[in-house]
Formats: structure tokens, C-alpha cells, sequence
């Protein structure tokens, strides 16, 4: 089995990533071929100034490797370093119908909060199913909200196949539906674009801060709570042992707890789940030369997977 998953260089990796798609993809390492990229082209949509895109790309590269990345079984790879794949999503464009990049929710959802409309941001599905497609994923581990985009790239490699002979194996979205989404601060899905995020490696004073402004409901300490409906328990549940959010279930049913109380369990979860993370970034941090090569080797592999794709499916378009 071959994976593949990528997350944008556009701001700080924060819960929703790691519970999404890190944790999941990571786990990957074990069963088959991986392939993960920091997705800097896609990043240009929404970064406009250059040392931000080039600090954001570094701190996704430390952070994929704090959070156990393994550099020899995976190829770790900075979407920049493989120019070909824009040829490659130039192929997949032409049998691309405009009406399917139209009905995309991502792309809806970002004018509905008034982001500037432009091609890259419209076109992002078909250089997100370039980098799919690329490299013969069989499987794409993603949030809920980028399901959507794996159905696209399936639609493509389909209409692509059909038109000019089989080229593409047909990936699968593979998703945790457990944690599908995960709630930000504001109860929408944690984003980076609705800046609602727990960051993994904030300082631990802005952490403590951002969870205590989680947003509740306006209930008393003494009433009941439904734990299924609060935003903090369902963050909680990530963290918590199941006898422990059992207990804390119980509590919320019977009332007497306040929402402060489980803010600050929820932190003291988050900080001793995320410490050895912590140390181990740093150890990366201060050594960048060894993440350039590691970097640099998982270029190599994917752009060597990716030249036996684009060569195959320029004969079948008549480019060879």
C-alpha cells in the first residue's frame, strides 16, 4: 500500500492537522509506502509575503518530524522541490470540467468569508490531484473537510483513463471519521483560515489562553450539561483515557462542573500528550542541516515516482 498526504505551509500546525491527517498518516509508516509533502504551491493562495512562506514551510517540515515522522521509512519532501508536478496538473486540467471545481466546498466556503477569488484558488483541486496522482497513492489519509478534494482526483483520474487509455491508479480518501472534524474555538471546524486554532507548539501561555477561550453555552455550574453538544469535552476526548472521559462524562450529566474546570484538564492533557513532541522539535530545530538533507532525499524518491507518471501519461497524449 502507497499513501500520500500533504498539509499547506500557510501558518502554524495546530489540533485539527495533527488529529486529521499527522496522526493518522503517521501511523501509516508502519504498513506501506509514504509519501508526504508540505504543500508551499497550494500555500501561495492565502501567504503574499515571501520570509512568512519560507518560515511557515520550515516549521511544517520541524513539525512532521516532532510529531514521528520517520525519515527512513518515509519521503518527506517540500512540494517546491518537484517543479514537473505543475506539467502534470496541466495534463490533468484538460479533461478537468469546469462545473466540478465549481461545486468544490472549499472553494465556496473560502468566498463565503470573503477571500479573494483567483485561478490558484480555484484550480487547487487539480494540482492537489497532480500531487495525488503523482506518485500512485492507493491511499490519502485527510480531514473530513478535504474528502471532497480525493473525490475530485478520483474524478479525474477517471475522465483522464477513459480519454487517453489507463495511466492512473484510482486513489481513496482514507479518513478517521472518530475525529472527522475537529472543533476550534468558535465550534466552527478548527482552521487555520477562521483563526479558531490550538497550535501544537505554541508557547504554553498562549495555549492555556486560546483553550481557555474556547466558546460554551451560557449554562450554570450546578446544571446538567450534555457532554455530546460541549466543544470542549469533544476536544477533551482527544486527549483523555476512555475511563477518564467516561468519569468526566458523568460529571457533566449530573451537573456541578463548570466549564472552566474541564479547560483546564483539557490543557494539562494537551501539554502531556504534546512535551515529548516539544523536545524532540527542538532537537530538529537546532540542527537544520539535517532536515535539509532529509528534505532533500525525499525529493529525490517522490520526483523519481513522479517522472515514471508524467512519462506515462505524456504518451498517452501524444507528448512523448
Amino acid at each position: 500500500m502507497r499513501a500520500l498526504s500533504g498539509i499547506q505551509s500557510s501558518g502554524k500546525l495546530h489540533v485539527g492537522n495533527y488529529f486529521g491527517m499527522i496522526k493518522p498518516a503517521l501511523e501509516l509508516q508502519e504498513k506501506g509506502e509514504t509519501f508526504y509533502f508540505i504543500a508551499n504551491y497550494h500555500a501561495l493562495t492565502s501567504v503574499t509575503e515571501a520570509e512568512a512562506l519560507r518560515a511557515s514551510t520550515r516549521d511544517v517540515a520541524l513539525d512532521y518530524l516532532a510529531c514521528g515522522l520517520d525519515p527512513e521509512r518515509t519521503a518527506l519532501y517540500r512540494q517546491s522541490d518537484i517543479p514537473e508536478i505543475h506539467e502534470l496538473a496541466w495534463l490533468l486540467s484538460v479533461v478537468t470540467p469546469m462545473g466540478l471545481l465549481e461545486r468544490c466546498h472549499s472553494y465556496k466556503d473560502k468566498l463565503a468569508k470573503g477571500i479573494p477569488a483567483n485561478h490558484g484558488l480555484f484550480a487547487y483541486p487539480v494540482l492537489m490531484a497532480a500531487d495525488i496522482l503523482a506518485v500512485q497513492a492507493d491511499v490519502v489519509p485527510v480531514g473530513q473537510d478535504q474528502k471532497q478534494h480525493v473525490e475530485v482526483t478520483r474524478d479525474i483520474a477517471v475522465k483522464f483513463n477513459q480519454k487517453f487509455g489507463e495511466t492512473f491508479k484510482i486513489p481513496e480518501p482514507l479518513i478517521r471519521e472518530s475525529v472527522a472534524v475537529v472543533p476550534g474555538l468558535d465550534g466552527q471546524k478548527m482552521s487555520k483560515s477562521y483563526n479558531n486554532t490550538i497550535e501544537l507548539f505554541a508557547p504554553q501561555a498562549e495555549t492555556r489562553k486560546a483553550i481557555m477561550r474556547i466558546v460554551t453555552d451560557s449554562k450554570t455550574v450546578a446544571e446538567p450539561k450534555d457532554p455530546a453538544a460541549c466543544n470542549i469535552f469533544k476536544l477533551y476526548s482527544l486527549f483523555a483515557p476512555e475511563q477518564e472521559r467516561e468519569a468526566m462524562a458523568a460529571r457533566y450529566r449530573a451537573g456541578g462542573l463548570g466549564y472552566g474546570e474541564v479547560k483546564k484538564a483539557l490543557y494539562e492533557h494537551f501539554r502531556t500528550y504534546f512535551e515529548p513532541f516539544r523536545q524532540r522539535r527542538m532537537e530538529y530545530q537546532n540542527d537544520p542541516e539535517r532536515v535539509e538533507q532529509i528534505l532533500q532525499r525525499g525529493a529525490a524518491r517522490a520526483r523519481e515516482e513522479l517522472r515514471k507518471t508524467l512519462k506515462a501519461a505524456r504518451r498517452a497524449v501524444g507528448l512523448d
